[in-house]
């Protein structure tokens, strides 16, 4: 992986050009919550798709996962710190417009950076993310509890068993996860939502318990969309062939 400094902290990303005779157009892509751009974009296939769809892909391993550097203090993952390091991403690349999709934590990162800086960006995917940008602070305290846990066997929370499973199986620093979730609080309201100028995409799974009404979010700004992706949980709608057919033709269709 490439990497580079953005406020003493180290960022490592991929920068994959396009796989056919078509100059891509950039697009960003901001994983979620201890996860990492391999198990949430390279994994699931993305980073095959949009490259097959002559796109340039660009994916960050956010602060405090992957192979980025990993403080241990929660004010280093607010909210607008994190999209920062995207937008010093696209910075450090010369990349001056693109769009962005985000999953989960990755899709409030997305949100923030389209609203302080929508010169940048052309439009915005936000997967697994719905009502709950405006009307919930990130997820749960208790899942930052639950990287504290001496083991998962000691949880009896099906979120916190859940989302302690995945941190394991991907080899996290816990205490940097808690820390990412204790730090990444900040709400945004319906009326910035509402704001941001560029097109959008709400897409997140009939099933997902976490994400909260695409619909309900999408009826928030004039330029968004929702897009259900039928039966499909949140750990399982990010891979979805309806997620990424959906995508493709936003992408395709917007200005």
């Amino acid at each position: 992986m490439n990497s580079f400094t953005h406020d003493g902290v180290r960022i490592a990303y991929v920068d994959m050009a396009p796989t056919t005779d078509d100059v891509g157009e950039p697009i960003l892509l901001i994983h979620g919550f201890a996860s990492n751009h391999a198990v949430n974009w390279m994994n699931t296939l993305w980073g095959k798709t949009l490259t097959h769809a002559g796109r340039r892909v660009i994916a960050l391993d956010n602060r405090g996962h992957g192979q980025s550097d990993k403080p241990h203090d929660p004010e280093s993952y607010a909210l607008p710190v994190l999209a920062e390091d995207a937008r010093a991403l696209l910075d450090h690349l010369g990349v001056q417009r693109c769009d962005v999709m985000g999953y989960s934590m990755g899709a409030r990162i997305t949100a923030f950076l389209a609203l302080a800086h929508p010169a940048r960006v052309r439009s915005a995917i936000l997967g697994g993310l719905g009502q709950h940008l405006v009307s919930a602070s990130s997820l749960p305290l208790g899942i930052a509890d639950a990287m504290d846990a001496p083991a998962l066997e000691s949880l009896t929370d099906p979120t916190q068993r859940m989302f302690r499973a995945f941190a394991d199986a991907n080899g996290n620093d816990r205490r940097a996860l808690a820390a990412c979730i204790r730090g990444a609080r900040q709400m945004m309201s319906a009326a910035d939502f509402g704001r941001i100028a560029c097109p959008l995409l709400v897409a997140i799974g009939t099933k997902d318990a976490i994400a909260g009404d695409p619909h309900a979010l999408a009826a928030l700004n004039p330029r968004a969309q929702a897009l259900d992706i039928p039966g499909r949980d949140h750990n399982l709608a990010v891979g979805d062939r309806v997620f990424k057919q959906g995508a493709l033709d936003f992408l395709t269709a917007r200005p």
